[in-house]
């Protein structure tokens, strides 16, 4: 047999042999080191599939090209980070790291960062939600409104610190000076695009005071950039809430060359936030920006320092274990199990449901009636011992013996040989009260021996003979008590 042992029942050492069998837990763990010490950073680009966002706020999904397919796991602090949202059919970037999953026995990337792979898918992601929003009538050519030709306030919906605002107010100051209300909001990053939204939506809703009043126009600005710097005006709440106001609006993104969604919507599209600022008013005159870019390239000056200092920090922080790292085997786990449990929530009720099914069977009149009459065979089969009935006899005759001595020290006559009497009118009821007492004519006082007729003074009582006691002995001669 070439040295090797025969298999048994029972696993044996092998002799020559010191390779000890291990856990599935070890092996998993084993597994998962190796991977993550081999994988620790890397960048995957694919098609997204599958995804799916779970109640705790973690990101779930496959990353998948021609030849092959690979889960993803993004945490919930990543999720809420990302600049676009995540549907099936995107092309993306992805970077993170490779772990395993015990629980499946597979391999995943657990994702830090998540962006559009290139202008090309991002295109494509732009056309397909400009052709779903065209199809509901946001950019019907009928929905333009005319802008009025002086308004007297002018809302802006801009960063408060970039040179965008800086340049509309100084073209309207030099053209044609209006009240203007800012609304500060960031045009770029994580959280943009809802900021934008409210702002245009709070425009909208405003009253009108003389303090604050509602603005006749409103202009949405921001400066130029690439396609992912203007991305905030692609997103679909934007879109809605510019066509949705009720306010004329002039919409002014970045340069003549880029184009965003939000132009489409809004009533008229300026090619540049100082052009917006030329349409709005109908004087025109020259905006210094030389002045503004001066102002700009100071700001980053200033920043630059700060920047590097952040990325550095980023650097040494990415070295350091996260708490989600520590945290991504139970908190993926408690995601299965909630899935888990909620199938056998159903399955549970399902069994149950066919087992009340059959039990309801089992009680039908028929099975029951010959249940019934199958007992009734057994009870007359059987044979009554007379010790076993003189043995009950017995006990039921003691406890009557006993409640009868009970009822005797509990009864009327027992109370009335200790000296209490009980008193009754003349229709028999009992007189528990003096006020009742006067109102009889005549009553009846009942001793241990005999009962006694006597007037309270009311009406003469008729004089009559006692009448005997319960006890059957006579009674003597009645008296006088009043």
């Amino acid at each position: 047999m070439n040295g090797a042992a025969e298999p048994g029942l029972v696993a044996k050492a092998v002799p020559g042999d010191n390779s000890e069998p291990i856990s599935i837990t070890e092996i998993s763990a084993r597994l998962k080191r190796t991977v993550e010490d081999g994988f620790g950073h890397v960048r995957l680009r694919g098609e997204l599939s599958g995804v799916k966002r779970a109640a705790s706020g973690h990101l779930y999904c496959c990353l998948k090209d021609e030849g092959a397919r690979i889960d993803g796991v993004m945490w919930r602090g990543a999720a809420q980070r990302l600049a676009f949202l995540a549907e099936d059919g995107i092309e993306v970037v992805a970077s993170g790291k490779l772990t395993t999953y015990p629980g499946r026995s597979n391999y995943q990337i657990v994702i830090d960062r998540m962006e559009i792979a290139g202008e090309g898918a991002l295109l494509a992601l732009l056309e397909k939600t400009k052709a779903r929003l065209a199809a509901e009538g946001l950019f019907d050519p009928a929905r333009k409104r005319a802008l009025p030709y002086l308004p007297a306030v002018i809302g802006v919906v801009t960063s408060p610190t970039g040179a965008v605002i800086r340049d509309i107010l100084h073209r309207l100051s030099d053209r044609f000076p209006v009240r203007v209300l800012v609304w500060p909001v960031n045009v770029q990053g994580q959280g943009a695009a809802d900021q934008i939204a409210a702002a245009v939506e709070g425009f909208s809703h405003m009253p009108g005071t003389a303090d604050l009043p509602r603005p006749d126009l409103v202009i949405v600005a921001r400066g130029g950039g690439s396609i992912e710097d203007l991305w905030a005006f692609n997103e679909e709440v934007v879109v809605r809430a510019i066509a949705a106001c009720p306010i004329p609006l002039i919409s002014a993104v970045g340069h003549e060359t880029d184009t965003t969604l939000a132009d489409f919507a809004a009533d008229l599209r300026a090619p540049t936030p100082t052009a917006a600022a030329e349409l709005a008013v109908p004087v025109r005159a020259e905006l210094s920006v030389l002045l503004a870019d001066l102002g700009l390239r100071q700001r980053k000056c200033v920043s630059r320092p700060v920047t590097l200092g952040r990325e550095r920090l980023a650097v040494r922080a990415q070295r350091l274990p996260t708490v989600q790292a520590l945290l991504a085997a139970p908190i993926q786990r408690l995601d299965d199990l909630a899935e888990r449990a909620r199938r056998g929530l159903g399955e549970g009720i399902a069994i149950a449901r066919t087992r009340l099914q059959r039990d309801a069977g089992r009680l039908s009149a028929p099975l029951l009636r010959a249940r019934a009459e199958r007992a009734g065979e057994r009870l007359a089969a059987l044979r009554l011992s007379p010790a076993l009935l003189a043995r009950e006899i017995a006990g039921a005759r003691e406890r009557l013996e006993a409640q009868s001595r009970m009822l005797d020290q509990l009864g009327p006559a027992s109370v009335l040989k200790r000296g209490y009497a009980i008193v009754r009118g003349g229709a028999g009821q009992t007189i528990t009260t003096a006020e009742s007492a006067r109102t009889e004519p005549c009553l009846s006082i009942q001793f241990a021996d005999a009962s006694l007729e006597v007037s309270t003074g009311t009406v003469p009582a008729p004089r009559t003979a006692r009448l005997p006691a319960r006890t059957g002995r006579p009674a003597p001669a009645q008296g006088k008590l009043l």
